[in-house]
């Protein structure tokens, strides 16, 4: 029982296949050093599926749009020449850290069946930490809050969540705001910040 429930508690790894662009440079980064794909255009981004930063190179000829979604995955893209590979909070440039923010929530509205469900399903993480209080705002009344309207009756909206527990305002929010903690690598990974519920670990992180 103990191991099923650690095997489920663990993100699914997937590739993404669409991302939002955070920012793009044209002209490449200022600093040389930044990329070893210095003065060669390219965009920061971040996958629709697991929140993973990245670095994009555009097909030739193509300019992007900050909030434009593109294809990534396998097979033919329209504007998208190559994934350069994974980014680091740290190297996020301020238009994208700006535009982060706006992006994660986007994500999140857009897949609102995705984190209901999570408030419906999510289960204990260890003996003495619940995965909804991961949560930023949800302690452990709250935690019993939602667990016990969720027996009553599953949760169907966000909406749906504020209105029959008010203290949840904005559940969107609080789903938006764990992601950008999971993102950040300037801060310790311990305590509450060692989880990972909504976004890929790094892989020493997956090997624990």
């Amino acid at each position: 029982m103990d191991n099923r429930n650690k095997k489920e508690n663990k993100p699914t790894v997937k590739k993404e296949e669409y991302a939002v662009v955070l920012d793009y440079l044209s002209r490449g980064y200022v600093k040389s050093d930044m990329s070893k794909f210095g003065g060669k255009p390219i965009a920061q981004a971040i996958g629709t599926e697991q929140f993973t930063l990245l670095e994009l190179a555009p097909k030739n000829g193509v300019d992007l749009e900050i909030q434009d979604q593109v294809y990534i995955g396998k097979g033919k893209r329209d504007k998208i020449y190559r994934v350069l590979g994974k980014l680091d909070y740290e190297n996020l440039t301020a238009t994208a850290r700006i535009e982060l923010d706006y992006s994660i929530r986007d994500i999140v509205e857009d897949n609102e069946d995705k984190f209901v469900e999570f408030f419906n399903t999510a289960d204990s993480v260890s003996t003495r930490m619940h995965s909804l209080e991961l949560i930023p705002g949800i302690g452990k009344k709250y935690m019993w809050d939602i667990i016990k309207a969720r027996e009553q009756k599953p949760f169907e909206s966000f909406e749906d969540i504020s209105e029959r527990l008010p203290t949840l305002a904005d559940p969107a929010a609080m789903i938006v705001n764990r992601v950008k903690q999971e993102l950040d690598t300037t801060k310790p990974k311990r305590g509450k910040n060692k989880y990972y519920l909504f976004t890929q670990p790094p892989r020493a992180a997956r090997r624990r």
